[in-house]
Order: structure tokens, then C-alpha cells, then sequence
């Protein structure tokens, strides 16, 4: 991070909540004592799931990776979450953060979802918008890159990157595929962030944070914004 982008940073975005707070803010008002949670795409750490230990009745993670270093408590599946292991109707939420822009075949998935919600119960994600200035570059690179582009610019492993295919990345697509599977749009938010894959440079960071400020102003702007918030509900 560039001492420029941190300074803006400290003095634009210090006061405000992340996306990924607001995603788990959301989740925490639908999970109860009793609940079965479902991480769909939980990581190598299940790093969101294990804060909802001695919150829920039942934790489940489903990924493609190698689990490592999972607190006891949480039951883990190496599944697609086209074809998980779980029971019919059996999940009271499932949660999902940073995942849906990674899926091939969304059709599948959101049938898998409907498969294993209990009647009434909940899908909340949060995922990159299409729109989205980041999106649109990711999109125009081949994925082989992006490994090595994220590392450089965010420090994240490159074996922790996957390939994206922002197929249930707009509004349309989503409501379209929800009600395919007996679900409906129960809320959706455009979300904004701090523009954090310009941090490496100061100059770009302040020209981001403009960006940023101007569609958070406006509602006909919204569209534009970074992440999409989305509680899905099985009908009952």
C-alpha cells in the first residue's frame, strides 16, 4: 500500500463498514440456536463459519479446496456445490461470500440450493457486480492471469485465487435463476467499497476514491457499485 492510498484511506473510509460486515450482519439476523448454516464455498479455514460456532445447532462447510485447521464442531464436505452432500430440506441458511462470481454452471447450483434449504429458509451472498469498474478489467484478462495480478496487488496467495465466469453477477440473472429453483429476490443491495485493488498507488487510489464517493451519492448511480448483497428466500 502506497503511504498516499493509506493516508486517503485512514481519512475517506476509516468510519465505514466493509461489505463483509455487512454480510455477516445479515446472516446474524437470520440465524437462530436452532439453525442448520451452510457455508457454500466456506475456504480452506472455514474463516466466516467458525464465527458462528455455539451460534447455530448444526455448521457446514462445502468447498473444492483441502481443509485445514477446522475447529471442532464444524462439519466439512470436499463437494461442487452442484452435487453437495447434504440432505434434502435440511439447512435452515445458507451463506456464501466472494463465491457466485466463480460459478460455471449457476443453473445447478441454484437447484442445488433450493435442493437442501427447508421450506422458508434463506440464501444470503455477497458477489462482485458485473458492473463494476474491477469486474469489467477482470473480465477483459484471461484467468491464467489473474493469479499473479492479485498477489502483486492484494498479497493474496496464488493458489487462493480462482477462476471467475460472472454468471449470476446482475440483478436479472439472479431473480431469473431464483425463481427457475422456488426462490425469491427477498432483498437485494448494491454495496460500496473502498476501491482496494488500487492501493499500490496513490495517484489511482485517489481517482478511485472519487469514483467510489460519486456513485455512493447517487441512487441512479447504484448500479455501478462494487458488490451485490442478496437474501434469497425458499418459498414456504
Amino acid at each position: 500500500m502506497s503511504p498516499l492510498a493509506e493516508s486517503l484511506l485512514q481519512r475517506y473510509y476509516a468510519d465505514a463498514v466493509h461489505p463483509y460486515r455487512l454480510f455477516e450482519r445479515t446472516v446474524d439476523a437470520l440465524v437462530r440456536e436452532d439453525s442448520v448454516l451452510l457455508d457454500a464455498g466456506c475456504g480452506r479455514t472455514v474463516p466466516v463459519l467458525r464465527k458462528y460456532l455455539d451460534r447455530a445447532r448444526t455448521l457446514i462447510g462445502v468447498d473444492l479446496v483441502e481443509f485445514t485447521d477446522v475447529p471442532v464442531g464444524i462439519r466439512t464436505y470436499k463437494a461442487d456445490l452442484a452435487r453437495m452432500p447434504v440432505a434434502g430440506g435440511s439447512v435452515d441458511v445458507v451463506m456464501s461470500r466472494s463465491v457466485f462470481e466463480h460459478l460455471v454452471e449457476p443453473d445447478r447450483v441454484y437447484a442445488e440450493l433450493g435442493r437442501v434449504l427447508r421450506p422458508g429458509g434463506h440464501v444470503v451472498f455477497l458477489t462482485a457486480n458485473m458492473w463494476d469498474y474491477g469486474t469489467l478489467v477482470a473480465r477483459s484478462i484471461p484467468n491464467r492471469f489473474h493469479g499473479r495480478i492479485v498477489a502483486r496487488v492484494e498479497g493474496r496467495d496464488e493458489t487462493d485465487t480462482f477462476p471467475t465466469a460472472y454468471r449470476t453477477n446482475t440483478r436479472r440473472a439472479i431473480t431469473r435463476l431464483a425463481a427457475a429453483h422456488g426462490m425469491t429476490v427477498e432483498s437485494f443491495r448494491y454495496v460500496s467499497q473502498y476501491p482496494n485493488y488500487l492501493l499500490f498507488n496513490g495517484a489511482l487510489f485517489f481517482v478511485g476514491v472519487c469514483y467510489e464517493k460519486l456513485i455512493s451519492r447517487f441512487d441512479a448511480l447504484a448500479f455501478l457499485r462494487g458488490w451485490l448483497l442478496v437474501t434469497l428466500r425458499k418459498a414456504a
